[in-house]
């Protein structure tokens, strides 16, 4: 009997055919969406980039890093990339901080804590559209409800949305009040899984609670306020909905992020081309502000 292995012909030996990976055949289905609906769309957008493709006119030409240094030299870009910087910085400090305090709220035993999960979590779970029609009528001028407090107190209207010196902090505010929830199950989390002996301990040593908080519940928490930092940057870096929906980036362009620019140049003044190369700068340079934290919690941790 002939072996399995040889050819019918020359009787020579062929290698056995090695079966794929298990692992491979369950990631293959993955591999292939990520390939189509990601590394496509990066590789088509980075050769737009470096054309002249508009949708307004035909059969693009090829310019090549001529988006690139106009971009650079672009003055609008550069103020959209400080709106956003500066989103980041007012955003990203109050959405760890509320979202700790929330979780050591809840984490403590307060009666009826399901309430009080519910509730806090409850705006992440609404569309950006519910959420800014909402915001939009408490900030209103003469009939909202923020504007009302203020009258109580003594106190003239602001207007919210059209005031550039006030409209940046009614995003911040509206966007806390949205997704602060994330980071507060992500905190709860973390409070949850900090061994009880700890505090067992501590309590035997006379600690009161202050000093558990600082000594124990912080320390213990350092990593998941490094994780929630990190996401809530890069999340604040990418804003667009809320602002296009609140103020359409006013007034005067004073709270259109980088975004909200590919946007604008792209869909309104057609030169995707331009918009591409955009938006590859802002990619780069979120790589870069990814790369510096990674590194600093790096240094961190050791």
């Amino acid at each position: 009997m002939s072996s399995p292995h040889a050819s019918p012909r020359s009787g020579a030996v062929l290698p056995a055919r090695r079966p794929l990976p298990p692992g491979l055949l369950f990631a293959l289905p993955f591999l292939v969406l990520f390939a189509l609906f990601m590394l496509w769309p990066l590789a088509q957008g980075l050769w737009m980039s470096l054309t002249d493709t508009s949708l307004s006119a035909h059969g693009p030409d090829f310019v090549g890093l001529d988006n690139f240094t106009e971009a650079f030299r672009d003055a609008e870009m550069w103020r959209a990339l400080g709106h956003t910087v500066w989103f980041t910085v007012l955003s990203t400090v109050p959405l760890v901080a509320v979202a700790l305090g929330m979780a050591l709220l809840v984490h403590t035993g307060l009666p009826g804590q399901w309430v009080w999960r519910l509730a806090f979590f409850a705006p992440y779970l609404l569309p950006v559209g519910v959420v800014s029609l909402l915001w939009i009528w408490l900030y209103q001028p003469d009939l909202g409800l923020l504007n009302h407090l203020l009258h109580l107190f003594g106190l003239g209207p602001v207007a919210w949305l059209s005031d550039e010196s006030v409209a940046m902090w009614a995003i911040v505010l509206t966007t806390l009040w949205w997704t602060v929830g994330f980071n507060f199950l992500l905190y709860l989390a973390a409070l949850q899984a900090v061994p009880d002996h700890l505090y067992e301990a501590a309590a035997l040593d006379g600690a009161g609670a202050w000093r558990r908080l600082w000594s124990i519940t912080l320390p213990q928490l350092g990593r998941i306020t490094a994780v929630v930092t990190v996401l809530q940057v890069l999340a604040s870096l990418k804003v667009f909905d809320q602002v296009y929906l609140l103020t359409k980036g006013g007034p005067d362009g004073s709270t259109r992020p980088v975004v909200e620019y590919v946007y604008d140049v792209g869909f309104t003044g057609y030169r995707l081309g331009y918009a591409s190369a955009i938006s590859y700068v802002f990619f780069a340079l979120v790589l870069l502000a990814s790369a510096a934290q990674y590194a600093a919690l790096r240094r961190r941790e050791k």
